[in-house]
């Protein structure tokens, strides 16, 4: 059985995300004005900050129907329960330790964009015009743009087909949901292989503890009745 491990640190470590993640927003939203008129390059004109609002899912994509977001929504709430859930149970059971950080730094991201589209409709008053409801329907707040394409996507291509696109504006939550992502896809055998040592460094602590149990038992096993035996033959010769 491996040995369990205290989830709280990740947990702590997925709580900082979040405040970082919330933060950033918070001052993006307070101080710069939304679109190109309020950009802030931060080096050359590739990265910058942009504000914009996302009523979809990460990177700007979004689901074309009516209760599109509600659906959205809830499924990040569910998301998200389950994520915390499996990471506990990981850290339970002993997982590799970069697992356990891959998985709290996607959970982090899942909570820091359910707390906009749960919130911001209410708080920030940003549902889209015509929401049903303003609950469930908060527009995310994105403001990193790594701005090296711009152009129409060919026609070929199903949904985004003949539409303008260019690269995608996120934010610290969309980054902790894809860093955690590439992390388990890039380091997967190495996480499994550092799992599999730390089993095999517990077997072999308890080896000698067996061995040394086997050679007690050998010991007391010796039985003591021919040393009786060669006693009564002594007092039969005298």
């Amino acid at each position: 059985m491996n040995q369990s491990r205290n989830p709280t640190p990740y947990l702590v470590f997925s709580l900082l995300l979040i405040v970082l993640d919330q933060l950033s927003k918070f001052l993006v939203y307070k101080y710069m004005e939304p679109g190109f008129s309020g950009q802030i390059p931060l080096i050359g004109n590739w990265l910058k900050l942009h504000y914009v609002l996302n009523p979809g899912m990460a990177f700007g994509m979004q689901l074309g129907h009516e209760y599109g977001k509600l659906f959205l929504t809830l499924f990040r709430l569910v998301a998200m329960c389950a994520i915390g859930w499996y990471l506990i149970h990981l850290a339970r059971s002993g997982a590799s330790k970069g697992l356990l950080w891959a998985l709290s730094m996607i959970l982090a991201g899942a909570v820091g964009n359910v707390i906009d589209s749960t919130f911001y409709g209410v708080l920030l008053k940003n549902a889209p015009y015509g929401s049903p409801t303003p609950w469930f329907h908060g527009q995310v707040i994105d403001m990193i743009f790594v701005d090296f394409w711009e152009g129409f996507i060919p026609e070929w291509i199903p949904v985004w087909g003949g539409q303008y696109y260019s690269t995608p504006i996120f934010n610290v939550a969309d980054s902790c949901i894809f860093i955690g992502v590439c992390s388990i896809l890039i380091f997967q055998g190495s996480f499994h292989s550092d799992h599999s040592d730390d089993s095999d460094h517990k077997d072999e602590d308890e080896t000698p503890v067996e061995t040394t149990l086997s050679a007690t038992d050998e010991h007391t096993d010796i039985p003591s009745t021919p040393v009786k035996l060669e006693d009564d033959e002594t007092k039969k010769e005298s």
